[in-house]
């Protein structure tokens, strides 16, 4: 049964994050009551002040997010690299204008989405995010996604979607399909940065792009909920 599944799904997902140290996650009664500018404003001062891990010591900027506090869609990646965390901007570098690109084929703009990262600073040398690492940043994109209340997620690579679904599959088994997450539709699919060296991925990206643009043309059909 589809409950029975969702249970399964929901159990294993909590245990996935109590493995990285999670212990709880917030949750506002009233989202409705947030204003998004107001809470990501205080957001972005709260994890400037994080000392929650040892990345604060060897970051040069936090890297937040950055677009509209209402998007339908959020784009959620790794961590910040090296031309992120001297900008305090996501995805500037190489993999951004990539990742312009193709938000520009959904014919939207990058201010029309929001885009983030499960860590919020640079591990050094672009290294893996660590157990620790995880557990304290992840909190925030939590809270990131709560304020905005998106229809739609798309986990860029690997780690977002592994991180986001409680799951050690592959991003090859994961992409091509919607997931849920607490509700929302999210899409799995390859990081930009990956593309930039693995260019024969762009075409099963492009498929998880369409699937993604016919929801976004749903939703926006839709209205609001």
């Amino acid at each position: 049964m589809e409950e029975d599944r969702i249970k399964r799904s929901l159990r294993a997902y909590l245990r996935h994050l109590d493995l990285l140290g999670v212990k709880g996650v917030p949750f506002s009664q009233a989202p409705t009551e947030l204003d998004p500018e107001e809470e990501l404003k205080r957001l972005r001062e709260e994890v400037a002040r994080c000392k929650a891990c040892p990345l604060h010591r060897t970051r040069k900027n936090p890297v937040l997010g950055e677009g509209d506090p209402r998007a339908v869609l959020v784009f959620v990646g790794e961590a910040p690299g090296g031309e992120e965390d001297l900008q305090g901007r996501p995805f500037v570098g190489r993999a951004g204008d990539l990742l312009t690109r193709i938000i520009e084929a959904m014919g939207l703009r990058r201010e029309e989405v929001y885009i983030t990262n499960i860590l919020k600073c640079r591990p050094p040398g672009n290294r893996n995010p660590r157990p620790e690492e995880i557990k304290a940043c992840l909190p925030f994109l939590f809270r990131q996604l709560e304020v905005i209340r998106p229809k739609m997620i798309c986990a860029l690579g690997t780690f977002a979607a592994q991180t986001l679904l409680g799951t050690k599959e592959k991003i090859s088994g994961l992409r091509g399909r919607f997931h849920q997450w607490r509700g929302i539709k999210l899409m799995p699919t390859y990081h930009p940065a990956f593309l930039l060296r693995n260019p024969q991925y762009k075409r099963d990206v492009w498929e998880d792009v369409k699937m993604m643009m016919a929801e976004y043309q749903g939703i926006k059909g839709r209205g609001p909920a």
